[in-house]
């Protein structure tokens, strides 16, 4: 007789996605619990309280609260999706693109600094514009495009005043002169599900920063290279992140862990939080490693 099989939903708000989520899990009949990480706590002497979990979704906002919670999972040896070893790549761009490097996929020009006065001579390096990230960080926000020496000694400055560990860290990319739009391709497990364009007059064409979605055919380009990535920081419920350089072609620009799909979703008309639920299910079934 086959085991029931009882999935846990970590959050720390309920949006389109997670109600989309626990639709497909009621669809299909799942037993699983709404985790809201504003609420729980973990016992750390007590590992049997997660381990009645076959596997743990993880969709939380916050970075570290996500992070922590999944370190705490795979410790405990209890699968989830995302692992705590894919979270702390992609949620650190720097990392991220250590990452990419290391595996030979194409990406933007980067470069890292740990001063001011280093993170001045690696612009000036790169040339003008360029484009100043936080490391961690979602949605399009703190993005900085600088365009003279004047405006990058201020912008500096003021990230070093800040003085958090974050702002210390000087994340700088090449500004791309994108044809008004990036791709989002979804790659789930070893499947590209869907993938859209996002349109935007503005640099920035996240959706949170009002680019809009279009969707995007997937050519043979786009799903290579989605997929090598998504396999080059470990796998799983991934959104790649593409750009169309105007000089070296398709590149990859970043890789989220908890994407959000209200967008792709009803522009695709591909039921991709079915599609997670089923791929959580077959981690819990098979039994595959949670680290």
């Amino acid at each position: 007789m086959n085991k029931r099989l009882k999935i846990g939903v970590l959050y720390s708000h309920v949006r389109i996605e997670e109600k989309w989520i626990f639709g497909a899990m009621d669809k299909r009949g799942i037993e699983y619990d709404r985790l809201d990480n504003r609420t729980i706590h973990f016992d750390l002497n007590n590992p049997s309280q997660w381990q009645q979990y076959d596997a743990i979704i993880e969709r939380s906002i916050g970075y570290n609260n996500g992070l922590y919670a999944l370190r705490i999972l795979n410790t405990f040896d209890v699968p989830t999706v995302n692992t705590a070893r894919v979270a702390e790549i992609c949620g650190d761009k720097l990392i991220t693109s250590a990452i990419l490097s290391r595996s030979g996929i194409p990406q933007p020009h980067n470069l890292t600094a740990f001063t001011p006065e280093a993170a001045l001579e690696a612009i000036e390096t790169l040339g003008y514009p360029v484009v100043l990230k936080p490391v961690v960080g979602s949605w399009g926000r703190l993005l900085a495009k600088i365009n003279d020496r004047d405006a990058a000694e201020a912008i500096l400055e003021h990230k070093a005043t800040l003085g958090s560990v974050q702002h210390s860290i000087f994340y700088i990319q090449e500004y791309i002169e994108k044809p008004g739009r990036d791709i989002r391709a979804v790659v789930i497990g070893d499947r590209l599900i869907a993938a859209m364009y996002r349109k935007s007059e503005h640099w920035i064409t996240n959706t949170a920063r009002g680019g809009q979605g279009e969707l995007c055919p997937v050519t043979p380009e786009i799903e290579e290279l989605a997929l090598r990535a998504a396999k080059a920081v470990g796998g799983g419920v991934l959104a790649v992140d593409l750009v169309e350089h105007p000089e070296r072609g398709m590149i990859v620009n970043e890789i989220n862990h908890t994407m959000e799909f209200h967008g792709l979703q009803p522009v695709s008309g591909v039921d991709i939080a079915g599609e997670i639920v089923e791929y959580v299910i077959s981690i819990a079934r098979n039994g595959i490693p949670s680290s």
